[in-house]
């Protein structure tokens, strides 16, 4: 015969330790082992530059980069990425020294409210690594998992062309 908890009581919980490598610093964490790398930024680090969105990886808001590739920090696990470096919008660029990419943002209005502008950034870093971002088309299709509410993307285009070489940004 099994015990069943009684109703009400409180069911203890995975802890687990780890140490998070983000923007070149350790942060060794204890934490539910359920715990989201995003909020694990945002909750525990304080790094709140990574958006939350949808919370379901269809927005891209959450974007960031583990080991150099681009993940959705809302389907990932913290304790997941023990032992990886993580960049976010906070380790590419400050106020007074920003990334180029953020630079082009700027320049061509690639952002409305801003909310997404964090994800768009660090993919739009992504796709220039990975050799992605020729044509507007080829950008689009590569950027498409960032969603921008208010409509930007042809700003968000350009800015990408420029930041990538592409000084020929007409669409």
């Amino acid at each position: 015969m099994t015990s069943q908890p009684k109703p009400g009581a409180v069911r203890a919980v995975s802890q687990t330790a780890f140490t998070l490598r983000v923007n070149g610093e350790e942060y060794p964490l204890r934490t539910d082992a359920r715990v989201t790398l995003l909020d694990a930024l945002r909750d525990r680090l304080g790094l709140t530059g990574t958006k939350k969105g949808c919370d379901q990886g269809t927005c891209g808001a959450c974007t960031v980069h583990v080991d150099g590739k681009r993940i959705l920090s809302c389907l990932t696990l913290a304790a997941q990425c023990d032992g990886q470096e993580v960049t976010t919008i906070e380790g590419i660029g400050d106020e007074s020294n920003l990334h180029p990419v953020q630079e082009s943002f700027l320049k061509h209005d690639g952002f409305q409210c801003g909310y997404c502008t964090p994800g768009q950034i660090m993919s739009a870093l992504a796709l220039m690594s990975e050799g992605r971002a020729g044509t507007p088309e080829e950008i689009r299709e590569y950027m498409s998992g960032n969603i921008c509410r208010c409509g930007a993307y042809q700003n968000i285009v350009a800015a990408i062309q420029e930041a990538a070489g592409h000084h020929d940004a007409a669409l």
